[in-house]
């Protein structure tokens, strides 16, 4: 393995762990939702709905990271969003008023979930890679669910101890300790074909936003991807462990199975990622979508069946965070490099949207019925629509580069 190739890889270690913390901080606030309504005297649609605004507030910002990440690189741009996610939860757990919280981690973390994200990840790691493209995207952005598969457990047991505001103290202080290891050892080298597409990059945005705006793909990806975010960070980040409170599982039990879906989850990534760089990318990434939704039929039995929220967990966290490496590598080949991190920026902007959404909608239908049923029965239609939007997509990539990939 050559230098270019070993510093590609470092690259795609370091966002797997920026991944690994900034989404255990977005999905800790599931875990503490009912000690955040005891102690600062809220509802459960108050604490959803400050949920929701950081995710739209990810949506702003999404699409702005993505256009300077295609100017500037990376190092600058994950270094920032670490600080903020930091400084967020470290005065999360510090907040006394229900105002504080929002302040706290709707705004402040909330720019930083903006920042350190997939979607400059996986434009960081596409720049670097020329073969391997879709597995090298799934490592680097399975850090999205692997920093949750013994974080979440982990502070399940916190909570258990030492109570929900020192959750958040730890992810914050972690958070800060990785900026100075961003800053030393990510650059801005990149292969030949990357750095031509950076030099395109520079050209006017308003012809890029053009080119977006009349693409049929882009229009495709950008509404199975807003889908996408209700039916994962919206229903299921937010509300699967207050579900499963509400069937009356153990704190630690519920999320032992949230880490089981994360585990599983971060095999998923890396399979999508595998599999893109050798079959079908629209058949693939449309049959993820479709049995992701019907894996939601399974919660509505699950009821004071633990055994049935495990199968579950398997069963969604297969279909989960699986569709970013394979809608990356769409995004790649069908409106390339030199825009990726823009289009990159809008899909992800997309998702936050259909994942505010989701998190209100839980919380507002847990108000008015106590119960989740209905947010599952919608998010099993949202899910096969989004597949058949996908399956309007053709395949324009040679076959003998596929040969070739399946040879490696």
């Amino acid at each position: 393995m050559n230098r270019p190739q070993l510093y590609g890889w470092l690259v795609v270690g370091l966002c797997f762990l920026a991944l690994s913390l900034a989404f255990s901080a977005r999905s800790v606030l599931g875990l503490t939702m009912p000690f955040l309504e005891a102690d600062l005297g809220s509802s459960r649609s108050f604490v959803s709905t400050g949920g929701a605004i950081a995710l739209v507030l990810m949506a702003v910002i999404a699409p702005v990271a993505g256009n300077l990440v295609d100017r500037f690189g990376p190092r600058i741009l994950l270094s920032a969003g670490l600080v903020a996610v930091g400084i967020g939860m470290v005065l999360t757990a510090g907040v006394t008023e229900p105002w504080q919280f929002i302040l706290a981690f709707s705004v402040v973390a909330g720019l930083g979930f903006g920042v350190a994200a997939t979607h400059v990840v996986s434009t960081v790691v596409s720049l670097q890679f020329e073969r391997n493209r879709g597995l090298a995207v799934g490592i680097a952005t399975s850090g999205s669910t692997a920093g949750q598969l013994l974080v979440i457990p982990l502070l399940a047991s916190v909570l258990a101890t030492t109570g929900w505001r020192w959750s958040y103290l730890a992810l914050g202080l972690a958070s800060l300790a990785l900026i100075p290891v961003v800053l030393v050892l990510i650059r801005r080298q990149r292969s030949g074909d990357a750095a031509a597409a950076s030099r395109q990059a520079a050209e006017p945005l308003g012809r890029r936003l053009s080119f977006l705006w009349r693409s049929p793909v882009f229009h495709l990806l950008f509404w199975s991807f807003t889908i996408c975010g209700f039916t994962t960070s919206g229903v299921i980040e937010t509300h699967l462990l207050p579900y499963a409170a509400a069937c009356g599982f153990p704190p630690l039990a519920s999320a032992t199975a949230y880490g089981v879906l994360s585990a599983v989850n971060l095999g998923g990534m890396m399979l999508a990622g595998y599999l893109a760089d050798r079959v079908n990318r629209p058949l693939l990434l449309g049959a993820i979508y479709i049995l992701r939704g019907l894996s939601f039929i399974l919660l509505m039995f699950v009821a004071n069946d633990l055994s049935l929220l495990f199968i579950f967990a398997v069963a969604f966290g297969l279909f989960d965070y699986s569709t970013l490496p394979v809608t990356a590598s769409l995004v790649a080949s069908h409106l390339g490099l030199r825009i990726m991190g823009l289009a990159m920026g809008f899909l992800s902007a997309g998702h936050s949207l259909g994942a505010a959404a989701g998190a209100f909608l839980g919380g507002y239908l847990f108000d008015l019925f106590a119960r989740y049923s209905w947010v599952w029965v919608a998010s099993v239609i949202l899910a096969i629509i989004a597949g058949l939007l996908v399956f309007a997509i053709r395949e324009t990539r040679d076959r003998t580069a596929v040969a070739l990939a399946g040879a490696e």
